[in-house]
């Protein structure tokens, strides 16, 4: 155990001193280098956990969607739907699903009542939209930024 302990100061004593002071010069540089690249790090971790996050969200609203083209249009189980589709506990279902009849057109889906007829003497199609919602809270505080970001995403589908 001795030997063990004189080698190890014979070995730091080394690396400290080194020729010229070289090796002590890095070991400075080091420990005032890498608190800058561990903070960097963490910054870097945090907004590729929002983007994440964000895709998580849009994962869920679209599967919400996917639920109600496939089985037609329940609330609740849409809902559950968007909440385990993905392994964020975080998501909920939130505006609920709502249903509603429009006519398509190149810019969006238009509201009109059931049973009505767009453009062209097409009936009204049915729709669906799934809305997911979440909040990412970043690691650690950061003056610059904000800590807190409401993410959310939704998703319309014709079931009719």
């Amino acid at each position: 155990m001795h030997c063990l302990k004189a080698q190890l100061r014979r070995s730091l004593r080394q690396l400290v001193s080194g020729e010229d002071g070289v090796r002590g010069a890095s070991m400075i540089e080091f420990a005032i280098i890498a608190p800058m690249f561990i903070a960097a790090t963490v910054c870097a971790v945090d907004l590729g956990m929002v983007s994440y996050r964000q895709l998580q969200v849009q994962d869920a609203a679209q599967t919400g969607a996917q639920y109600a083209a496939l089985h037609g249009f329940n609330t609740s189980n849409i809902s559950s739907a968007i909440t385990n589709a993905t392994s964020y506990a975080g998501i909920s279902a939130s505006p609920a699903p709502t249903q509603f009849c429009g006519c398509a057109s190149t810019s969006g889906i238009t509201t009109i009542a059931c049973g009505s007829q767009c453009p062209g003497a097409i009936a009204a199609g049915t729709y669906v939209t799934a809305s997911a919602q979440a909040t990412y809270t970043t690691i650690l505080p950061y003056p610059v930024i904000q800590n807190s970001y409401a993410l959310s995403a939704q998703s319309t589908v014709r079931i009719q």
